[in-house]
C-alpha cells in the first residue's frame, strides 16, 4: 500500500498579461483541514479577483473537489485539479490567485494561467511516496550488533536509533510488506536469537531506501 504527496506547503508566483497569479498548495489529512487551507488564502487575499481551488483527498483519491470562484465555468477549478490528478498526488490542496491586470485572457488563456499556477506550486513543493510501514525494534546481545549492521547496510534498512544497556536495542522503520523479510534475515544471522517488538503498522513517507514520520518530515526536507 503506497500513494504520493507532496512533501509541503510551497507557494509560485507569475505574471500572464498583466495579470498576476499565485499558486499555493499544502499537504492536509482532511477535508475540513483542505477547506481550513482554502479560506486561509481567501483571507489573505482578499484584495484579489479569483481565489481558484482544488483539492483531492484520501488514500484512494475518494474526494475530489473544485471551484471556479467567479471564473468563467471550467477554466480554473477543473483544469487545476486535473494537474493534481496527472502529477498522480492526493492529500493535497492547491489555491490560484489571480489578481486581474486589465486584460482578458479568454477561456483556452484562463485554463492555461490556472493549469500553469497549479503545476509550479507542486514542482516547488516536490512529490514524495507515502508507504505502509513498522517500527521493529530488536534485542541482540553486544556480539551480534555487527552482524545486525552489516545486513543492514547490505539491504537498505536504516537504523533509526540504538540505545545501549545491559544489551542492545535497535530500532529500524521498514515497509510492512518488507517486515517478514528482515524479521527472517535477522532470526538466520543471530542464530535465533533476537527478539522483537511490533508497533502498530502505519503510513510513512519515504524517501529512497528511508522512512520518515510525519512529524519529522518538513524538518527533513
Amino acid at each position: 500500500m503506497s500513494y504520493f504527496t507532496i512533501k509541503d506547503e510551497s507557494i509560485a508566483e507569475f505574471k500572464e498579461k498583466k495579470s498576476i497569479f499565485i499558486g499555493q498548495i499544502k499537504r492536509v489529512e482532511s477535508e475540513d483541514e483542505a477547506k481550513e487551507f482554502v479560506n486561509y488564502i481567501k483571507n489573505k487575499h482578499k484584495q484579489a479577483r479569483h481565489n481558484v481551488y482544488a483539492y483531492i483527498i484520501g488514500e484512494n483519491k475518494d474526494i475530489q473537489r473544485y471551484s471556479d470562484d467567479g471564473e468563467p465555468k471550467g477554466t480554473g477549478g477543473i483544469p487545476m485539479l486535473e494537474v493534481l490528478k496527472k502529477s498522480n498526488i492526493t492529500d493535497v490542496a492547491v489555491v490560484v490567485t489571480r489578481y486581474f491586470g486589465g486584460i482578458l485572457l479568454g477561456t483556452g488563456g484562463l485554463a492555461r494561467a490556472y493549469s500553469k499556477g497549479a503545476s509550479l506550486a507542486v514542482q516547488e513543493a516536490g512529490v514524495v511516496e507515502k508507504v505502509k510501514g513498522i517500527s521493529l525494534t530488536i534485542l541482540i546481545e553486544y556480539d551480534l550488533l555487527g552482524k545486525l549492521q552489516h545486513l543492514c547496510a547490505k539491504d537498505n534498512f536504516h537504523i533509526e536509533h540504538t540505545e545501549y544497556t545491559d544489551k542492545v536495542y535497535i530500532e529500524i522503520l521498514c515497509k510492512f510488506c518488507n517486515l517478514e523479510k528482515l524479521k527472517s534475515q535477522i532470526t538466520e544471522v543471530t542464530s535465533g536469537k533476537a527478539l522483537f517488538h511490533e508497533e502498530k503498522a502505519k503510513m510513512y513517507f519515504k524517501l529512497e531506501h528511508r522512512l520518515y514520520d510525519s512529524e519529522i518530515i518538513n524538518s527533513v526536507f
